[in-house]
């Protein structure tokens, strides 16, 4: 037996280096009697032992993974985050997930909303790019926030909810990525406007953040973003990559410069009919979930400068005239009164644009295509915007640049989504509206919440775009002091409070709260409650004044000794907390017993208390300073009617 178990090492030991034959020749068995020694006393693992050794890097993986979480690597790759006091906001990190290289974050205009959403909320999800966002008077400016406006204003008993997460320079993969997110919110209904960004947004066909142009291999990187073993991977790779390369300088000029990087997109070119394509793919996916899921959405067309903007490249293609070419052209039949023709060579021109900032007519064709097959509204904003521009062709009175609206623009944009969310029976359906349809455009834009302070940033924000490339002939390599103080050119203290913002010197709620501030300190209390507005509308959280006075004196923004009874009493006023304005005032009145300003708003606020007598007695003192006061004179008429009203009605009764 031993002697067998000899013969049978010795033939395995010799079988590695022989074959059967010299096996058989050697050891004078047969060739089947080889065959059958080293077939059987070829060593047999259980099955638990191959499960293990496939398992075992899945494992090590997952291990790994739960260690960089626990440790905190890198950023944040969830999509949503605790804003506090039960809301939740879309993670400020998500951006990374397309911009990996870490050298542009996209933000968002930071609308909360409730992580339980309540019986009677009305909530509705808005995506896109940076016309979506509101660019350049984000987040103030936005559509959305037109349509939070009229909701607010209509159906007042309602949680009105409108969460606005698009992103600049970001395109339909981002959207892709964001739905089922968004979709597990039970989101009532989502809005979309995007197709500006396919070619150079994120992940686009001439972005320089590509993985290439496979739709499979973009949505598996997609994916695999949102670990973190992934950003150890890049980590590592770039660590090793600086080490031959050096360290990359960042640049500084303006996004829109460095995501081209003079990449162009001939009309009849195959990256061309790759940005179509993937649009199609995306927006299809986009469209069928969400059907599947049941919450329906409202698209819009695209909309951009067509009279007023040249193409920013013009080259010779196959069977077309330059895109110049056809600009001046439509310019010429423009002159004429050939409005109909002129449009279509202006569209013509922003078509054969090689450098595709703009959407061609293309991507609207896909629009109206996926919304009549999914039974998604679309809304004609091209029409709409031509509709309300000079000549019916939209030029710089709705545009601040080559494709992003104005306030009167965005404004509009609001309208138009609002109109088909009435016509398609989207609308809170919890309460009927409090304000007749025809009225509740004008009312929503007297009570837009927007201040100069916006205005400012947003024309600013559009001058240094215009400084650079692909507006000016060079591309900047960064800005400097003197770079921003030319080109913005600020002329009071507003002006160089939102410079300073531009310059990141100051937060956006920073730059608010200083503005709000400076009124106050020279009495202008008006000026100074809207920018109070403006934060609390922007941070609801913080839900009224007297929340946000307390928020940011706890912070040491606010100083409480500028918060004078006379203040407070007019603040109190312009609220219409009447109670208060007359306590504060009256105490201001102690002090400052000959102010006449002072005496009419303190006898406003008994008026419109509805303390008549009182409101007399201050107001002859005020008219006794200033006999000829028009506003003292003419509360004086109203008290008198008033008072006069009020003595015939008890005669009646008597």
């Amino acid at each position: 037996m031993n002697g067998n178990k000899d013969i049978r090492k010795k033939i395995l030991a010799d079988g590695k280096k022989r074959t059967p034959e010299q096996l058989s020749e050697k050891y004078n068995l047969s060739v089947k009697e080889i065959n059958e020694i080293l077939k059987t006393s070829s060593r047999k693992y259980p099955k638990w032992f191959y499960a293990v050794l496939v398992l075992a890097p899945v494992i090590f993986i997952t291990l790994l993974e739960l260690l960089l979480r626990a440790t905190d690597y890198g950023y944040n790759t969830e999509q949503w985050v605790d804003a506090g006091n039960g809301k939740l906001i879309i993670n400020p990190e998500v951006g990374r997930r397309y911009f990996p290289s870490g050298n542009f974050t996209p933000n968002t205009i930071e609308d909360m909303f409730d992580l339980h959403k309540k019986p009677n909320t009305f909530r509705v999800f808005v995506l896109g790019g940076s016309s979506a966002q509101g660019y350049p008077f984000n987040p103030m400016g936005a559509f959305s926030r037109y349509i939070r406006k009229r909701l607010e204003l209509v159906y007042p008993e309602s949680n009105i909810e409108i969460v606005n997460i698009a992103m600049t320079a970001v395109n339909s993969y981002t959207i892709l990525d964001l739905l089922p997110g968004v979709l597990e919110k039970e989101p009532d209904l989502i809005l979309i406007y995007a197709g500006h960004n396919e070619y150079y947004g994120a992940l686009g066909v001439g972005s320089v953040e590509s993985y290439g142009t496979s739709r499979a291999l973009i949505k598996l990187m997609l994916y695999l973003n949102k670990y973190k073993i992934t950003q150890l991977t890049r980590d590592a790779i770039n660590s090793i990559a600086s080490l031959f390369t050096g360290e990359n300088i960042k640049s500084h000029g303006t996004l829109m410069s460095e995501i081209a990087q003079d990449k162009l997109i001939p009309v009849n070119s195959e990256e061309f009919a790759e940005g179509v394509q993937q649009f199609r793919e995306n927006m299809d996916e986009i469209l069928r979930v969400s059907k599947e899921r049941g919450t329906p959405v409202i698209l819009g067309k695209l909309v951009c400068n067509l009279k007023d903007q040249k193409p920013f490249a013009s080259v010779e293609t196959r069977d077309y005239i330059t895109a110049i070419e056809a600009y001046e052209n439509a310019v010429r039949e423009l002159n004429k009164g050939n409005l109909k023709k002129a449009d279509s060579l202006f569209v013509l021109a922003k078509d054969l644009d090689a450098l595709r900032f703009r959407a061609p007519q293309a991507m609207n064709s896909i629009i109206e295509e996926l919304g009549y097959k999914y039974g998604a509204p679309v809304v004609p904003l091209d029409s709409i915007f031509n509709a309300a521009s000079p000549s019916g062709i939209v030029g710089d009175n709705l545009m601040v640049d080559h494709l992003h609206p104005n306030l009167q623009g965005y404004q509009l944009m609001g309208k138009s989504y609002y109109d088909y969310m009435h016509k398609f029976g989207y609308l809170p359906p919890i309460e009927r509206g409090k304000i007749p349809y025809e009225k509740q455009d004008s009312i929503t834009v007297a009570n837009f919440v927007f201040t100069r302070l916006d205005s400012t940033l947003g024309v600013y924000y559009v001058k240094l775009l215009k400084s650079d490339w692909p507006f000016a002939e060079k591309r900047r390599n960064k800005f400097n002091q003197s770079d921003f103080m030319n080109i913005l050119n600020p002329k009071d203290f507003i002006d160089s409070l939102a410079a300073a913002r531009i310059e990141n010197k100051v937060s956006w709620v920073d730059a608010h709260l200083i503005a709000a501030t400076y009124h106050l300190r020279r009495d202008e209390i008006k000026n100074y409650l809207k920018y109070m507005d403006v934060i609390i509308y922007q941070y609801p959280v913080l839900k009224d004044l007297d929340g946000a006075l307390r928020f940011f004196y706890a912070q040491n923004k606010i100083n409480l000794n500028d918060y004078t009874p006379r203040r407070n009493g007019l603040m109190a006023l312009y609220i219409g907390n009447y109670r208060n304005a007359i306590k504060y005032l009256r105490q201001a009145y102690l002090s400052a017993p000959d102010d006449a300003g002072l005496l009419y708003n303190l006898a406003y606020a008994f008026y419109k208390n509805n303390e008549l007598d009182s409101a007399n007695v201050y107001l002859n003192r005020s008219l006794a300073l200033v006999p000829g006061d028009k506003d003292a004179i003419q509360l004086k008429t109203e008290i008198g009617k008033k008072l006069k009203k009020q003595n015939a009605s008890q005669n009646a009764k008597i």
